[in-house]
């Protein structure tokens, strides 16, 4: 259950940080450093740019404010299942060349991303040195690009210093057609993160912060929907109608990286039966402005331990805004998200107690094209008390303010700098823990490269 409250991300999802501790895993990322290097050198100087821009000549710009926040064309891209090519193919046709049996990438769609880190805080945690650096904090390969006409894929995999995993993955088959003479873009989504497959820059899998320091203290309690990714696998059907109104509905099962499979009695938080998840958004453009509203959310009964006994019911409905305007220097954006979540918790004798738990947040970002940037974030948490927080007075409230400025010297490349600014944290603003630590201490200056290509 500890593990489902504390907070992480995923998009990308940045894992624990812990320093690589042996000489064997500094030569095994050696290796692998080396041998996507020379694939990539040896695939020609177009692959030097990142697999999405490869194939379809484009620059990065094109899909991304700054990266990996999307534009509407990015959104679009995504939507139609990553398949818009205009990069050499291999194309196999037959029945007269009206049906097409092949169309393959004449290379194959590899990028890779690597992140490093350094990280201070306020006050130091006891036993746990402060001023860390994390190289890499995340080592990512990606195999991202059109598979076959009409299916795409998103797949990444990361290194966080100590193991692999499939972090983010995002298949799809997508299609069009006409309904009353307007459009219906329409898709298949297997993936294994809710909202990882998201177009929209509000959900947690790509929501502000796109990156934080895993060496920094976070709040005990997060939402559910934020905690399932790497720990489900999900089959869900989309549409867009008019390039207006989106609609999502996937189905979650139980598929645990590192854990058992199937499920046992070792596994904690196995899904009983499936989980729906949901997504309804409304779009609109109109001319330098872009805006969208939606709710989004999932509903999961999980097993405490094992695959009988105990369960934990979590209903999780959000709620999210998210506007844009370009001008002839650069772009503003706004994103907003609330998630209200109702969980009832069993216990022994399968008595459920009730609890409540909102997060809410809203960032605005100042992106100019010489490549420097902004952001202002305000992000709050509250609930009901939770013995599971083991803070003083066992409240999950946390509030506060993150600042960020970034710079692109290059359009795959960005350097940033980070202040987390707590005012409450797990319950109070002073003393919240019983051994005098303050919200304030856990104060966070976070510096980062994060490079792909």
């Amino acid at each position: 259950m500890k593990r489902f409250l504390q907070m992480e991300r995923c998009s990308g999802s940045i894992s624990s940080i812990k320093s690589i501790g042996t000489s064997k895993a500094r030569i095994n990322i050696y290796k692998v450093l080396i041998i996507v290097l020379v694939s990539l050198i040896s695939a020609g100087v177009a692959e030097a740019l990142p697999s999405f821009a490869r194939q379809t000549g484009m620059s990065c710009t094109a899909c991304h404010y700054s990266f990996p926040e999307l534009t509407p064309f990015g959104r679009q891209f995504k939507l139609n299942g990553y398949t818009m090519t205009m990069a050499k193919t291999i194309d196999v046709k037959e029945d007269s060349d009206k049906v097409t049996r092949l169309k393959l990438l004449d290379a194959l769609p590899i990028s890779a991303m690597i992140q490093t880190s350094f990280t201070h805080i306020a006050k130091d945690n006891a036993g746990v040195q402060n001023n860390s650096v994390a190289f890499p904090q995340q080592f990512s390969l990606f195999y991202a690009g059109q598979i076959a006409p009409h299916i795409g894929t998103f797949i990444q995999t990361t290194y966080d210093g100590v193991s692999f995993g499939m972090d983010n993955a995002d298949l799809r088959y997508a299609n069009q057609t006409n309904i009353g003479g307007k459009s219906l873009g329409y898709g298949i989504t297997l993936n294994n993160n809710p909202t990882v497959q998201d177009g929209w820059n509000t959900t947690s899998a790509w929501g502000f912060p796109y990156a934080s320091s895993p060496a920094a203290n976070s709040p005990t309690k997060s939402t559910i929907l934020e905690n399932m990714g790497m720990q489900v696998a999900g089959l869900g059907a989309y549409s867009l109608y008019n390039n207006f109104l989106f609609t999502e509905l996937t189905l979650y099962r139980t598929c645990q990286q590192g854990a058992a499979n199937p499920a046992d009695a070792t596994t904690l938080m196995t899904i009983d039966g499936v989980a729906p998840y949901w997504r309804v958004a409304l779009q609109h453009s109109w001319g330098n402005n872009y805006a969208a509203l939606g709710t989004f959310g999932i509903h999961s009964n999980h097993f405490q331990t094992g695959i009988n006994g105990p369960k934990d019911n979590f209903t999780d409905l959000g709620f999210d805004f998210q506007y844009a305007h370009t001008m002839n220097v650069g772009s503003l954006t706004l994103h907003s998200s609330l998630i209200k979540e109702t969980e009832n918790r069993e216990d022994s004798t399968l008595t459920s107690s009730k609890y409540n738990f909102n997060s809410f947040k809203v960032d605005g970002n100042l992106y100019l094209k010489n490549g420097l940037g902004a952001t202002v974030c305000y992000f709050n948490r509250s609930g009901s008390e939770d013995t599971n927080i083991g803070s003083l007075n066992n409240k999950p409230n946390s509030s506060g303010l993150i600042y960020q400025i970034e710079y692109l010297p290059f359009y795959n490349t960005k350097f940033s700098i980070q202040y987390v600014a707590y005012n409450k944290f797990d319950g109070n603003s002073v003393n919240y823990d019983g051994a005098g630590r303050n919200a304030a201490h856990n104060n966070t200056i976070y510096l980062l490269a994060w490079f792909n290509f």
